[in-house]
């Protein structure tokens, strides 16, 4: 089997063959290096490759194996990390000037369940300055992103390393984090499955503020059993964590199939209230076909959440107040900080804490009127982005149809809203426009219901294939 073939096939059928003896994790982690090798001067998905060190490891992993016995989840198979996840000995620069050079000392907890779960770390994916971006994965430290699928093309941002990687058929499982839609903005872009868990479900340690639930880890994958498979060694309780849910994370381990003949979904083109482009709209128009060939009633409908962009925008300037402000006010590090990050921050400065305490009230109201709507139907299902990926020299969307975007946080909104009432959410390709660029669907599950929406996720991408559609650098 030669390396691109073997670098193409699913996370889920590689472990399976891993745990039947066909095929060692050092062949494995062998070819994804020679992939990486291949295509990463092009790409540039990765800040930090660790190729010797992921070769031991995957050494490690077949003795393991010859010696028999029950096998950990992801025992031999290589996973790709983002670069704002500690990793134990292997640089992590966090996308910025001021860490380009930083090796931790200890892993994150993330990280220490990765190796729990028997994965390979092969690499550290590009990222945003921590995780800052608007529509591309870009940084000082290692450069721009590329969108396999069309190299002048952006991937999307910020777990944008991790989506080419995974598109590039670099590595068979990624993770990101997701905020105001770093998971499933450039899985959207780049044909892959991003899916954002439901506050908790993935606990995060250290985290500087371990009540907030705006920002999540979650995984990604090249299709949806792969996601599920990665999300089993995220998920599960942590002491560490005070919003960490109970739910063990062997339950994503479970079949995904499932019956929806006669289940509601509610089809909103744009929320009811947010511009989306032409190119985009057409091709999530089709999908009311496969939702409907599922046997679901689809229903036109748009929930009540057009105030959660302003509130989303107050709650990320006071984050980021909290984790920037020092840095922002040293004159020395401000230099070396991309702009964005600081206008976030200083849009924090401005915040009163009666406009903090309004804006959470607010959301209290958001969630009630989410959860209302969703008593009414068990899923919603919306685009994933409301353009096409940007052109590599353009930062930002400055206009989606028409309409002008105050700021890049604007261009997220159709995301950034599901963040805000916090509902699980998951893009999952969908069809390519006329140009052949990737275009996702985004569906959203009813509060903490993570394993159904991945069961629908499952069911459409079974309908449609259009993950299966390589870029044509991938195949060689």
């Amino acid at each position: 089997m030669t390396d691109a073939n073997l670098c193409s096939r699913s996370a889920s059928e590689l472990r399976r063959m891993l745990g039947r003896g066909e095929l060692g994790s050092r062949e494995l982690t062998a070819a994804c290096l020679a992939q990486i090798e291949r295509l990463e001067p092009a790409v540039n998905a990765f800040v930090t490759v660790a190729g010797e060190r992921a070769l031991e490891a995957a050494t490690a992993a077949d003795r393991r194996a010859a010696q028999g016995g029950e096998l950990p989840p992801l025992h031999g198979l290589p996973l790709a990390v983002k670069d704002l996840v500690r990793t134990a000995g292997l640089r992590t620069t966090f996308g910025s000037l001021l860490y380009a050079d930083h090796v931790p000392a200890v892993d994150d907890l993330l990280a220490s369940r990765y190796r729990e779960a028997g994965a390979i770390i092969i690499g550290k994916t590009n990222t945003p300055e921590f995780g800052c971006g608007g529509g591309q994965t870009t940084n000082a430290v290692a450069g721009t992103t590329r969108n396999p699928y069309d190299l002048e093309r952006a991937c999307g941002s910020s777990s944008g390393g991790s989506a080419a990687a995974l598109a590039a058929r670099m590595v068979p499982l990624a993770d990101g984090s997701d905020f105001g839609g770093s998971l499933r903005h450039p899985a959207g872009h780049c044909n892959v499955v991003g899916f954002r868990p439901s506050p908790g479900r993935v606990p995060t340690y250290p985290n500087q503020l371990g009540w907030f639930t705006l920002s999540v880890a979650g995984p990604m994958g090249r299709c949806v059993e792969d996601v599920a498979l990665l999300l089993s060694a995220q998920a599960g309780p942590d002491p560490r964590s005070p919003i960490a849910l109970p739910e063990p994370g062997a339950r994503f381990r479970e079949p995904l199939p499932r019956d929806f003949q006669g289940v509601r979904i509610a089809f909103s083109r744009n929320l009811g209230f947010l511009p989306v482009e032409p190119r985009v709209a057409a091709v999530f128009e089709q999908q009311r076909a496969v939702l409907e060939s599922l046997g679901m009633e689809v229903v036109d409908a748009d929930p009540d959440i057009a105030d959660a962009l302003e509130v989303f925008k107050v709650l990320r300037a006071w984050r980021y107040t909290v984790a920037h402000g020092d840095r922002v006010r040293d004159p020395a590090q401000r230099a070396r900080m991309k702009s964005d990050l600081v206008w976030n921050t200083e849009e924090g400065f401005k915040l009163t804490g009666e406009a903090v305490a309004r804006a959470e009230a607010r959301r209290t109201e958001l969630y009630h009127r989410m959860r209302e709507f969703m008593a009414r139907f068990e899923f919603l299902a919306l685009p994933t982005n409301p353009t096409p990926p940007l052109p590599i020299d353009q930062s930002t969307v400055a206009e989606i149809d028409g309409a002008r975007m105050r700021d890049y946080v604007d261009g997220s909104a159709l995301k950034s809203a599901i963040s805000t009432v916090g509902n699980p959410a998951v893009s999952v390709p969908a069809g390519f426009t006329a140009e052949g660029w990737p275009v996702g669907i985004q569906l959203v599950g009813r509060h903490q219901a993570d394993f159904a929406l991945l069961q629908l996720a499952y069911a459409f991408e079974q309908a449609t294939r259009v993950a299966e559609r390589p870029p044509a650098i991938a195949a060689g």
